[in-house]
């Protein structure tokens, strides 16, 4: 368990043989806070989607499953029980997910379907980036997907962790042992992010809004 000031915030595991077998990188796996963990398999896919790891216990803390959305981005629910999940939010703490896939508009369909996220444009931004909002809480987002570069990555969801100080972030990920991706990039009404590696190549992003 990874741990801020003894709250729990997010785990690791080593990768299965047969995930090294069939090339599966290191990297991180959002996990998204359902009720029901075997209602929304059902709904997964009902909505063509791919159940990879059906529903099972995690001991006594919770029920978990994994899926492929429809347009290929892997990711992995999580049924409370003893453990909730992550214990704070803030400055060094998951604060953001963007999906990147070539296909937003299907996907947005998809999740939309399945956990009822509102997704839609924000009508100051000519971007084209798709707004991900759970109730009243903006919680990620689909950038375009004919940017430049979408076509060579694979569908996959980013994390975003908030950091006060981007840019010493990013040296301390370099000092460590790391890789930059995308240095520290100012970005209008928004804020700072950069784009980095751990040393096993794990990819994540930092992030620093302008109303921090």
């Amino acid at each position: 368990m990874f741990q801020l000031q003894g709250r729990d915030m997010a785990g690791g595991y080593t990768l299965r043989k047969d995930q090294r077998l069939h090339g599966v990188p290191p990297h991180w796996m959002l996990y998204i806070a359902v009720e029901n963990a075997d209602a929304t398999a059902a709904r997964v896919t009902k909505a063509g989607g791919t159940v990879i790891v059906p529903p099972f216990e995690v001991m006594d803390i919770g029920r978990m499953a994994v899926f492929q959305d429809p347009t290929g981005a892997m990711f992995s629910i999580w049924q409370a029980k003893k453990h909730s999940g992550i214990g704070a939010s803030g400055n060094n703490t998951l604060c953001w997910a963007d999906l990147n896939t070539t296909d937003p508009e299907r996907a947005a369909r998809f999740y939309s379907e399945i956990f009822d996220w509102q997704v839609s444009k924000a009508a100051s931004d000519p971007s084209g980036y798709l707004h991900i909002k759970n109730g009243e809480h903006f919680i990620g987002g689909m950038p375009p997907g004919d940017r430049a570069g979408a076509a060579d990555m694979p569908p996959h969801w980013m994390l975003y962790f908030a950091l006060a100080d981007v840019a010493g972030g990013v040296a301390n990920v370099s000092q460590a042992g790391g890789k930059v991706m995308m240095s520290a990039t100012a970005i209008p009404n928004v804020g700072t992010m950069a784009v980095v590696a751990d040393p096993q190549g794990a990819v994540f992003a930092l992030f620093r809004s302008t109303r921090a």
